[in-house]
C-alpha cells in the first residue's frame, strides 16, 4: 500500500510537512494512562500562556483553511478542536488506547494526528482535492459527498476517509477494538513544522514500541519525497 499527498497540495502549500507511521499488531488492551497524563501536562502548560487559537501551529492551519474558503471558527483542524475541548473540560474522552494516545500527542504538539484502520481502506490512500464523486460515511451512518475541490483523504475506491483536510474523519476507517493494522498521519504547516513533526513521529514511534509488541515503520514526507510505501 501507499500513502501520499497530491502534487497540487505540495505546490499550493509549500510549508506542508507530513509524517506517517505504519504499524501492525495493535490491540485494545494497552494501558496508556501514564502516557496520557504526561502529554496532558504539556498541553496544559502551553494553554496556560495562550489560547489554542493563538498557537503558531493552529494559526497556520487557520490561514490554510481560510485560503481554502473555510471559516476557521466553523471548521477547526483536529488539533485545535482537541485543545479547545481540553481547555474547556480539563481532559479528553477515552475511546481506544491508540486513539487516546494519538489525541494526547496531538494536543501536546498542537499538530493534527489522524489514525486509519487499513483493513477498511481500498488500495492506496491519497490526500487530494475531491472531485465531488467520492463517498464519505459519517459516524452516524449517513453517506455524504464532499464538495468538488475539498481536501480529502481518498482511497482507490473513491471513498473519502477524512473531509476538510484535518477536520472530519470517516466512521468507516475509524479505529475499533478489532483494529490491528493502522496508518497514523501527522501534518503541519507552521514555521518550525519540519523539526516538530520529526519529534512527534519519533515520540509516537517510541510510545508504540513501549506499549505494544510491534515494529512501527515511520516516515517523513516532503514535496521531493511524497510517497510512503509499506
Amino acid at each position: 500500500m501507499r500513502f501520499q499527498h497530491s502534487s497540487d497540495l505540495w505546490r499550493d502549500h509549500p510549508s506542508l510537512v507530513a509524517g506517517a507511521i505504519h504499524v501492525t499488531g495493535i490491540t485494545p488492551g494497552a494501558d496508556v494512562e501514564a502516557r496520557l497524563a504526561a502529554y496532558a501536562e504539556i498541553a496544559a502548560a502551553r494553554l496556560a500562556g495562550a489560547t489554542e487559537s493563538e498557537l503558531p501551529e493552529i494559526q497556520a492551519w487557520r490561514r490554510t483553511f481560510a485560503a481554502l474558503g473555510l471559516k476557521p471558527t466553523q471548521y477547526r483542524c483536529a488539533a485545535e478542536a482537541l485543545l479547545r475541548r481540553f481547555r474547556k473540560e480539563g481532559g479528553l474522552p477515552r475511546l481506544h488506547p491508540l486513539i487516546d494516545l494519538c489525541n494526547a500527542v496531538s494536543a501536546a504538539y498542537a499538530v493534527p494526528v489522524a489514525v486509519f484502520d487499513l483493513s477498511k481502506i481500498e488500495g492506496n490512500l491519497e490526500v487530494r482535492h475531491a472531485t465531488g464523486e467520492e463517498t464519505y460515511l459519517t459516524f452516524g451512518g449517513e453517506t455524504e459527498h464532499p464538495a468538488p475541490g475539498e481536501v480529502v483523504f481518498a482511497d482507490a475506491a473513491g471513498r473519502a476517509h477524512a473531509r476538510r483536510w484535518t477536520n472530519r474523519q470517516s466512521g468507516l476507517s475509524a479505529v475499533a477494538d478489532g483494529t490491528g493494522d493502522v496508518l497514523i498521519v501527522a501534518e503541519a504547516l507552521h514555521e518550525t513544522a519540519e523539526p516538530d513533526v520529526r519529534r512527534l513521529i519519533a515520540a509516537l514511534t517510541d510510545e508504540l514500541t513501549a506499549l505494544w509488541p510491534v515494529s512501527p515503520k515511520p516516515a517523513i514526507l516532503s514535496a521531493s519525497s511524497p510517497r510512503f510505501e509499506w
